[in-house]
């Protein structure tokens, strides 16, 4: 059953003047694919066109959502709050000032169950939203699986990945401040793209600290925020403090994203016209990626269809979130009992291998503590190819969530993703980024276990974006030279040991 679709934002009329097409099990209104369920009719051409177009009646037109989603607001125990870095005491409001500008912070505390999203950020959210929910029934077939596997694919974004979800906002409430300049970290570069784009839309100055790995891997990431009017520097660098402290100690650092993340701090902490942006890890970034899974939960129910099992990679957690957190809503809520598994890098194990403690979102401890799955704030992860992933801690809500129990984690070597994507490639078409391939991977373990078991699960994957300019990790593994990075025990004790000790919450 060919189930390949947008569900588009505005319901096409089907008049004599529609431009209608078939492909195999698909049906096409002028340049849109809307799903349908064969029936076993015997009839002519025309008369297929006309029973599809009336199962189509049924369909809801998806939009882009109007309103963010805060699954803080559905928890009966809520997260315990960060904690300024010097005090030990909660953060207040005027203590992220320096760093955020005001409706950001407001966003970050928030109990409010639905927060607007203003008209300014819908306007550039329609240039990609709603972004496809696609059937991967070609990977069904070559995995011989009664699974049936979809993904919600975030990569048709500007600048191919789910980052501007939150880059746009982000940018726009800085702009709305009268903020001339912002700063930030990126490790693959989907979110220094997708930060750079936003603000050459609000004519914000960007400056980007990229981990120096990612840096070297990926060049053409870093040409595409210059493109569109970046700065950007390797880190560790020698412009801060913190870089010149690192580089001190290892002139080859390959940097992490917990460096690149004090750097970025340190500039924006010493401006006062500056502000810092963040890819992930915070509550309001995750906030606004939940436009994802609000997207989906629409499209699934479209097709009649409602997930078994829902995976997503996980670095700092904000694509996972995005697509998981409107899901647990609808499972708190008795209406739905997914199984939530989020995919990490086995180099880079936080939620399966971290402690779950206060600590550090930043390598320096210049950023508030807060309660996560943490490495250990000073842990530098191997320079593995999903240079999203190496982060050390996990998002702090996500990890509240996993201690709940309202999801699962798994950790995944590269190689193992590389031939899953490899796979994904040459069945479905897309190559995907190195981050997603870790879902793929996870994906493609559960589609065989139904394989086995003969249960026709329905399997919803986060395919957060596209790996076009990931393509030297591809040569790496088609080349027999990837390997495998395996997690230092030794070297995790001594990162730990260096966590912060905190009695007081």
């Amino acid at each position: 059953m060919a189930i390949q679709a947008t569900i588009i934002a505005d319901p096409v009329p089907i008049s004599s003047s529609s431009r209608i097409s078939i492909r195999g099990g698909e049906q096409c209104f002028g340049s849109f694919v809307l799903k349908t369920r064969p029936r076993h009719l015997r009839l002519s051409n025309g008369g297929r066109v006309r029973a599809r177009a009336s199962l189509n009646a049924d369909l809801k037109a998806v939009g882009i959502p109007h309103q963010w989603y805060n699954l803080v607001a559905d928890l009966s125990v809520k997260p315990p709050p960060p904690l300024h870095p010097k005090t030990f005491e909660p953060v207040k409001p005027e203590d992220l000032s320096p760093l955020f500008p005001d409706e950001l912070i407001k966003q970050e505390a928030s109990t409010e169950k639905f927060i607007d999203i203003p008209e300014e950020v819908l306007d550039i959210y329609s240039l990609w939203r709603p972004t496809p929910l696609i059937r991967a029934k070609r990977l069904e077939k070559l995995l011989n699986t009664p699974a049936r596997i979809y993904y919600k694919y975030e990569g048709v974004s500007p600048a191919g990945s789910h980052k501007p979800n939150t880059a746009v906002p982000q940018a726009f409430y800085n702009a709305q401040q009268g903020i001339k300049n912002v700063v930030t970290e990126t490790g693959a570069g989907q979110w220094g793209c997708s930060l750079a784009f936003a603000c050459s839309l609000f004519g914000l100055d960007c400056e980007v600290w990229q981990v120096r790995a990612s840096y070297d891997q990926k060049p053409y990431r870093r040409l595409m925020m210059e493109t569109w009017g970046a700065k950007v520097h390797p880190s560790p660098s020698s412009i801060t403090e913190t870089g010149r402290k690192i580089l001190q100690m290892d002139p080859s650092s390959p940097g992490s994203l917990g460096i690149a993340i004090s750097e970025a701090v340190e500039v924006a902490a010493a401006n006062a016209d500056t502000k810092y942006c963040l890819g992930s890890v915070l509550n309001h970034v995750l906030l606004h990626q939940t436009v994802i899974g609000e997207e989906c939960i629409k499209q699934m129910e479209a097709i009649g269809e409602t997930p078994d099992v829902i995976i997503g990679c996980t670095g700092g957690g904000s694509n996972f979130a995005g697509l998981s957190f409107p899901f647990i809503r609808e499972k708190l809520n008795g209406k739905i009992n997914p199984v939530i598994k989020a995919v990490e890098p086995a180099a880079c194990p936080s939620l399966t291998k971290g402690v779950y403690a206060y600590d550090y979102g930043d390598t320096a401890g210049m950023t508030p503590l807060m309660k996560m799955h943490t490495l250990g704030h000073d842990f530098i992860p191997d320079p593995i190819h999903s240079g999203g992933l190496r982060y050390h801690g996990m998002a702090p809500l996500i990890s509240h969530v996993y201690e709940l129990g309202f999801m699962e984690a798994m950790a995944i070597p590269q190689i193992e993703c590389f031939q899953g994507a490899i796979q994904f490639a040459r069945s479905e078409g897309l190559i995907p980024a190195p981050e997603p391939t870790h879902a793929i991977a996870a994906t493609i373990r559960e589609a065989l276990h139904c394989k086995e078991t003969g249960e026709a699960k329905v399997i919803l994957m986060a395919m957060c974006g596209h790996g076009h300019f990931d393509l030297k990790s591809y040569e790496k593994f088609l080349q027999g030279e990837m390997v495998d990075l395996s997690f230092d025990e030794e070297r995790i004790r001594a990162s730990l040991a260096k966590v912060p000790q905190v009695t007081r919450i």
